[in-house]
């Protein structure tokens, strides 16, 4: 058993190690050979009473439910404890994880409205409004680690943003809903409205809270003992998860490329992530954090839970699929620039 747990930590650790080169592939792959990721998609338990409609509940869901359960069985009690011993940090974090994108957002509408396609740019603002409304996304607490930064302020950041996000994400669909127009604002209000919040509640916060109290019943030492085996079956799910979402949209993407708009694109969704990147420095810089405190900001700030993005865009906004695009983007842009950043200044 103990040898096969020791595989099991190395395979899990080269894994880590070469995931950027894993979703990488998995776009690829989703690009060739679609299929599979739509029947993963197509796959359902069932329905449920969500967005105000009957929603199934899907294959997708149930993953993404997955990965939050198990990230909540990492969760100590220990570290809850220790959670708000620096508040105002903590808070102003989660703010700033907002406040940010959605002040780029507004900024990035004023400077497109030359844009010889507005739908296109309708497309781009329901994308990065999905971007900048999701939580601080849990694999940031894996390279603060990495880093050797703050892990307890990093998984406040999580923690909290997850938690205010049925408060927090109809904050900035809505605001970016009065800057969209047509369809896509009219999109963005409803989804704020009578989604959003029932969705992270069922989907986000409550897989996340029983993770946390799994963790109690069962005790951390059995949990520590496991948890090799739960990053890697957190692996597969979330590789599975990005192939499928990219299947929807990524073969037209490619084999009917409007060059300008992949191109612009991807233009902004980086310049959106080196904001989100660079706001963490800022802050800590505001509050004069210590080296520990600012890798947790950095990751923190620079990464969002776009798999979450993906499923309610997937789900929500089918007759718009084109806005995924811009999600898809920021995913591996994100993984670029946190290995960037890593590889740069906390190899050491």
């Amino acid at each position: 058993m103990t040898a096969t747990k020791n595989t099991v930590k190395i395979f899990v650790h080269f894994i880590s190690q070469k995931f950027i080169w894993i979703i990488i592939a998995s776009y690829i792959i989703a690009t060739v050979m679609p299929e599979f990721g739509l029947k993963i998609r197509n796959f359902n338990f069932g329905n449920v009473n969500v967005f105000q409609s009957n929603l199934v509940i899907s294959l997708p869901l149930i993953m993404l439910a997955s990965l939050l359960f198990n990230a909540g069985l990492g969760v100590k009690a220990i570290e809850l404890k220790h959670l708000m011993h620096k508040p105002f940090l903590l808070l102003s974090g989660v703010l700033g994880n907002i406040v940010i994108p959605l002040t780029f957002i507004i900024v990035i509408n004023f400077i497109m409205q030359f844009w010889h396609d507005q739908d296109e740019l309708q497309q781009i603002l329901v994308g990065l409004a999905l971007v900048a409304s999701m939580p601080i996304a849990g694999g940031s607490t894996a390279w603060v680690q990495n880093a050797n930064g703050n892990l307890v302020l990093s998984l406040g950041l999580v923690l909290v943003s997850t938690i205010l996000s049925p408060l927090l994400t109809p904050v900035v669909l809505h605001a970016v809903g009065f800057v969209a127009t047509g369809d896509y604002a009219e999109d963005l209000h409803e989804l704020a409205s009578n989604g959003a919040a029932s969705f992270l509640g069922i989907w986000v916060i409550l897989p996340s809270l029983l993770g946390i109290f799994a963790n109690w019943v069962v005790g951390e030492h059995r949990i520590f003992d496991a948890m090799p085996y739960l990053k890697l079956i957190n692996y597969a799910v979330l590789t599975l998860l990005i192939y499928s979402n990219a299947s929807l949209t990524l073969p037209n993407a490619v084999f009917h490329p409007d060059i300008d708009f992949l191109i612009i694109i991807l233009i902004i969704v980086t310049l959106l992530c080196i904001s989100a990147f660079a706001s963490g420095y800022l802050l800590a810089h505001v509050f004069h954090a210590d080296r520990k405190e600012t890798v947790s900001l950095v990751f923190g700030l620079g990464m969002n839970n776009t798999g979450t993005g993906l499923v309610i865009a997937s789900l929500a906004l089918s007759d718009h699929a084109q806005v995924m695009l811009p999600i898809i983007f920021y995913n591996l842009i994100q993984y670029l620039m946190a290995s960037a950043v890593y590889s740069r200044q906390w190899t050491k």
